[in-house]
């Protein structure tokens, strides 16, 4: 039962979902409840909902701030997709509307021909009132949203777009360990993913402290198992790890002093940070990774966490590239497959934003 066992949907308030630029993030004396309303079309091998895998029929919309959809961009890294679904890339913050493609000439993607996101949404739910988020994926010929539903949508390059994978393209998914795959990805959303959300907009000091107690306790938890194995199921690498590093990386950069998840930094967890690092270093992942748009996104969206809308210069990045001897646990990243080649040079994160040289 794929994705069954998460709580689906991108983040309904900020981080994923368009909305207004120091709009309001924090419900005062609660405690955060991600709004779990997506589109749960499917495009599939068999078009069973009436969407049919196609080469270059879709364009995946992302944001390279967003730690959901930068899951969908390392997957669709790994795999191999690139060429077979393109990529709309928003800018790091968003207007009072939604996601906004203001990084594009024009202000509009160059394929949809479209300013803001939420134009997919309108042309096929006109007056949608939930979230305009990303990951999204249109459907090229009619200008329409098909999918935000982005834990299934991960799972689906996995498995209805096997056709279209790269040669030497590892398994993420493997059924013989989808219900392991499945339980700590359940885990791993509610205490870790959505688990730094709810510090960051707890709404009260009790809602908070119980937030981060949960957050800290399984980050410990996590340590253990992986103290002893490279990756989190099995010996490879597989979905489980995209969705826990994606969180990671963005650790230090916002969570730490942005939410207030500030019992330890990442790197003063040495395991997880060295596994972090290892993950880091690894083809089709460090290199999706653009810390400055990751820390213009919340520092400068979330006004009534951050006022100013100062955006911290730290912390420093060099430290990711340093040795992380995980190869010493064994394991084989991509199993019997291989490395993914580098990003297209349109899809390259600018050097500045990142340690990779």
């Amino acid at each position: 039962m794929m994705g069954a066992t998460e709580d689906t949907g991108g983040d309904g308030v900020g981080g994923e979902s368009g909305g207004t630029t120091g709009g309001k993030y924090v419900e005062p004396g609660g405690e955060f409840t991600r709004d779990q309303r997506y589109i749960a079309t499917r495009i599939t091998a068999d078009g069973r909902d009436g969407y049919p895998v196609e080469p270059g029929r879709y364009r995946l919309a992302v944001s390279y701030a967003c730690p959901w959809a930068n899951r969908m961009i390392i997957v669709r890294r790994l795999l191999g997709l690139e060429e077979v679904l393109p990529m709309a890339v928003a800018g790091p913050t968003h207007d009072a509307r939604s996601w906004t493609f203001d990084l594009d000439p024009g202000g509009r993607d160059p394929v949809l021909g479209i300013e803001r996101l939420q134009e997919a949404y309108f042309a096929r739910f006109p007056g949608y009132d939930r979230g305009i988020t990303v990951p999204a994926i249109v459907d090229v010929p009619t200008g329409q949203v098909v999918t935000n539903d982005y834990a299934q949508m991960t799972l689906d390059l996995s498995t209805e777009w096997t056709a279209y994978h790269r040669e030497g393209a590892p398994e993420l998914y493997p059924e013989r360990l989808r219900d392991e795959i499945d339980d700590i990805n359940a885990v791993v959303f509610r205490e870790v993913n959505n688990g730094v959300y709810r510090c960051g907009f707890a709404g009260s000091q009790e809602a908070y402290e119980s937030a981060y107690r949960r957050l800290f306790d399984q980050l410990d938890r996590l340590s253990e198992r992986l103290a002893g194995q490279r990756y989190l199921v099995g010996d490879t690498i597989t979905e489980a790890d995209v969705r826990l590093f994606t969180t990671l990386a963005r650790f230090d950069a916002v969570y730490h002093g942005h939410f207030k998840c500030n019992r330890s930094k990442l790197t003063e967890m040495p395991v997880l940070w060295a596994y972090a690092r290892d993950l880091f270093q690894t083809p089709g992942f460090g290199d999706t990774i653009d810390f400055d748009h990751i820390k213009r996104h919340y520092y400068e969206v979330h006004r009534d966490i951050n006022p100013t809308g100062v955006v911290p210069l730290g912390p420093d990045l060099a430290n990711w590239l340093t040795p992380h001897g995980r190869e010493a646990l064994g394991g084989r990243p991509f199993g019997d497959g291989t490395p993914p080649p580098p990003p297209p040079p349109a899809e390259r994160i600018d050097p500045t934003h990142t340690p990779l040289r």
